[in-house]
């Protein structure tokens, strides 16, 4: 009886020490994993990218992290030649039913487009937009900034929105100088056929516009900076540094004007960038719509002022869309449908927010 009791407590003693050494090893293995993740040593320094994790809620939202480095998620992403689709995104355009959602349905219902959502990542600029990215996509990055919040709508040239617009130009040139290809493309984008047919084989740098001139090297063209194909090499690299540092040339202008100033700056031409400009034909918008749903390939919410007029116009256009789609093929070809909009996005809306911010000023 005795030694039963002794084999009794002996066999308590080593369950209790082994529960703590498991426990105590679960602990170690947290921390190296907490360090390891701390920062992402390949991008600017200029980037937190990587936030720690946290048990603990913060603002009714679980504070989250990327659980993987920015190369390992666009590697997963990538097309075989190396090629990824990536598009930004901030809180104001995450609610259910806002632009996210209308930009991956068009995907969904677009003709061979649905496929390329497996090479589309989403860089999220806040918690917020990367949790809700998490909820709706499977490739997702949490672009952390130290500089600025970007978690509510940026208005056209405020502070905010030239800040982000710049930040995002040097994450694109971090992509290229990592080796990938990207299509970069706005949210309020809607994808209705695969654009790739449509790029030009040489181009090193091709980018949408709001207004095209009949030629795509026609440096009159007025690009947009929303939606551009760039092939990652030594020339892009360099075009793109030096689209980032001419921001200091050009005090408070953004990326798009910064753009219009130097695309015939002798040092593209000293790189050797080979830059064509993509036909509204194909990749269109309110401020110049495809004129034929048999050639379009993506529509622009351009043009537009307020969120509340962007939303209206982009459920248009997937309408407009999702009727051409149920024509003949015979109808089709006779292209018996266009597009219902600018209706909120209107011009002449737009020209008439900018008389009365003005007429505020003045």
């Amino acid at each position: 009886m005795l030694q039963d009791s002794k084999v009794s407590h002996l066999r308590c003693a080593l369950v209790t020490a082994l529960f703590f050494a498991t426990v105590s090893l679960s602990c170690l293995i947290l921390l190296r994993d907490v360090g390891s993740h701390r920062f992402f040593s390949g991008f600017s320094s200029s980037y937190h990218l990587a936030r720690l994790s946290s048990f603990f809620p913060s603002n009714d939202l679980a504070v989250t992290s990327n659980e993987f480095p920015l190369e390992k998620i666009l590697n997963d992403a990538a097309m075989e030649d190396k090629t990824v689709i990536l598009t930004t995104l901030n809180e104001a355009w995450t609610a259910p039913n806002s632009v996210i959602d209308l930009f991956l349905q068009s995907f969904r219902i677009g003709d061979h487009t649905r496929r390329l959502l497996n090479h589309l990542v989403i860089i999220a600029l806040d918690q917020k937009a990367f949790a809700r990215c998490q909820v709706i996509h499977i490739h997702c990055f949490f672009l952390a900034s130290k500089e600025a919040d970007f978690h509510e709508e940026a208005y056209f040239m405020t502070p905010s929105y030239l800040m982000m617009m710049w930040r995002r130009i040097d994450f694109l040139r971090s992509v290229l100088e990592m080796g990938y290809n990207f299509v970069f493309t706005d949210a309020d984008i809607m994808w209705f056929r695969d654009p790739f047919p449509q790029f030009y084989v040489d181009a090193d740098f091709q980018i949408a516009c709001d207004h095209f001139t009949g030629s795509s090297d026609d440096v009159e063209n007025r690009p947009n900076g929303g939606f551009n194909f760039v092939k990652s090499n030594n020339r892009s690299i360099e075009f793109y540094k030096f689209w980032y540092s001419s921001r200091e040339t050009y005090p408070g202008y953004h990326d798009q004007d910064v753009l219009n100033f130097i695309k015939d700056h002798p040092f593209i031409a000293h790189i050797g960038l080979k830059m064509k400009f993509l036909d509204t034909t194909n990749f269109g918008g309110l401020c110049e719509p495809s004129k034929d749903l048999n050639q379009v390939c993506t529509m622009h919410a351009n043009c537009c002022f307020g969120m509340d007029s962007k939303l209206h116009d982009l459920r248009i256009m997937l309408q407009d869309w999702k009727h051409y789609l149920s024509l003949s093929p015979s109808l089709k070809k006779l292209s018996v449908v266009s597009w219902r909009v600018p209706q909120k996005c209107s011009l002449d809306a737009l020209k008439n927010h900018d008389s009365s911010e003005e007429n505020d000023q003045d």
